[in-house]
């Protein structure tokens, strides 16, 4: 007799890890991916000139990040939205027989859906119904790692599904009895939930209040250290992984999946000409990011507020690369940040690789057409091509921000060269006959007023 019993498959089951069962399941569900886009003015392209067709390819891009067998990408062009469906009555009913056919188990709709119009389009479909804001919370419920993020991503979901009680579910109509004579009629289902939910809410925010304690201490820790943070941030995809292991050897998961990367990671590496940095990898940007989102992951990208210098990474091989960076910079200003601060932010112009030469040759053109204090690096991350130039002006940056002294200090005063490599970083060092040590030391801005209190002789370069 061939074949597992019933019995066997639930416990081999019962030991796979939760991620294993999790994509089990999204590889067994057959999905559709509806880009419903406004049009305007007849252009196939949204406000920020992202082509329907690139934003429909994203909406795939996200969906096969958690697994979904996707049967077919369908995009639905609208004249006008419709308060309940969100889509035209014609177009949900071809929908519906084409869900029937295809056996579909559920439909991802790459724009926000009001909880209404969400369980409108499942009644009518007959299959469960997710919007953007839905797909995305998925991916970073699957991705996040550290306990910050899990909790980030928690406390997104649970808004985000606070704000869909309103009669999506079945059991709505029950009331749970009241207590004694006091309780009267009873709390409605959907009020006990919302009160469920706010507790845990609740619980988790207090969680996260500790856990970013804990991260801001960590964060002091690295400031204490006195080398300059330099983060990486860009489009998610758009090579900043890749990047940060050529960069520092590391190991950090780099693949090409949109939200590869959800948990900030930092590494000291020193720059070849001597320079010691701590790197900061950060969660990918994306277009329409959902509001609880933004909020919720602020806090990962703490590292990039503070940053002394930031690689705007992007894929020029992308079709879309201007409206990747738009909304890029667009975040970037929502949290404080100058991106056309050349000083402190330097364009990567990742993935020369994929380029043929001669859009290479005109790509390294562009660049050289740029001022030389804002001028962006053409860089392959995976070939390392081009790395040995961005290494340069990130020193150069460095180099501007972080006043440079000359000192000598007197035979035998090892506790002065030990505050040096502590509170700064020696660039030179000659050692004299007599004992004296000549020193080139680059300093942190919050550290000069000290060290000038304490070596009252040295003299500031350039």
């Amino acid at each position: 007799m061939s074949g597992r019993s019933d019995a066997d498959q639930a416990r081999a089951a019962s030991t796979k890890p939760l991620d294993a069962i999790e994509r089990d399941i999204a590889a067994n569900t057959r999905a559709y991916v509806v880009g419903p886009y406004q049009q305007r003015r007849g252009a196939a392209t949204d406000a920020n000139q992202r082509s329907f067709a690139a934003r429909l390819d994203e909406a795939v891009g996200l969906a096969a990040a958690i697994d979904l067998t996707v049967v077919e990408p369908i995009q639905v062009l609208l004249t006008a939205l419709r308060p309940a469906t969100y889509l035209g009555k014609g177009k949900v009913e071809e929908l519906v027989e084409r869900i029937k056919i295809e056996e579909i188990g559920l439909v991802v709709m790459d724009c926000a859906l009001s909880p209404v119009q969400q369980r409108n389009l499942e009644k009518a479909f007959g299959c469960k119904v997710i919007d953007r804001t839905g797909l995305i919370l998925e991916i970073f419920g699957r991705r996040a790692r550290t306990k910050e993020g899990a909790l980030q991503v928690e406390l997104a979901h649970l808004n985000y599904q606070k704000s869909r009680l309103v009669r999506s579910w079945t059991h709505l109509e029950r009331q749970r009895g009241g207590f004694g004579f006091l309780g009267g009629p009873g709390e409605t289902q959907i009020e006990a939930d919302r009160r469920i939910i706010q507790e845990r809410m609740t619980k988790i925010e207090r969680d996260l209040e500790s856990v970013k304690r804990t991260r801001s201490l960590h964060r002091a820790s690295r400031k204490r250290v006195p080398y300059p943070v330099v983060a990486l941030v860009g489009y998610t995809n758009a090579g900043k992984s890749t990047l940060f292991n050529r960069l520092t050897s590391a190991e950090v998961l780099a693949q090409d999946m949109l939200f590869a990367t959800l948990d900030p990671t930092a590494r000291a590496i020193k720059l070849p000409h001597g320079a010691r940095i701590m790197l900061s990898d950060t969660v990918g940007f994306i277009s329409d990011l959902p509001t609880q989102l933004v909020a919720a992951f602020r806090a990962t990208l703490e590292d990039a507020i503070e940053a002394d210098v930031l690689l705007h990474v992007r894929d020029v091989a992308h079709d879309d690369t201007q409206a990747q960076a738009a909304d890029v910079q667009s975040i970037l200003r929502d949290l404080g940040i100058d991106p056309d601060d050349g000083q402190r932010v330097v364009e990567v112009w990742n993935k020369s690789d994929l380029l043929d030469g001669a859009e290479r040759e005109r790509q390294l053109g562009l660049s050289e057409l740029k001022p030389e204090a804002s001028r962006p690096v053409l860089v392959s991350a995976l070939t390392g091509d081009g790395v040995a130039r961005l290494t340069d002006a990130i020193e150069t940056r460095i180099a501007k921000s972080r006043p440079v002294y000359r000192l000598t200090l007197a035979p035998g005063d090892g506790k002065s060269l030990a505050w040096l490599h502590a509170n700064g970083e020696i660039l030179e060092r000659e050692d004299a006959e007599d004992g004296a040590l000549a020193l080139t030391v680059r300093l942190p801005p919050e550290r000069e007023g000290a060290f000038c209190a304490r070596f009252p002789e040295a003299q500031r370069q350039g």
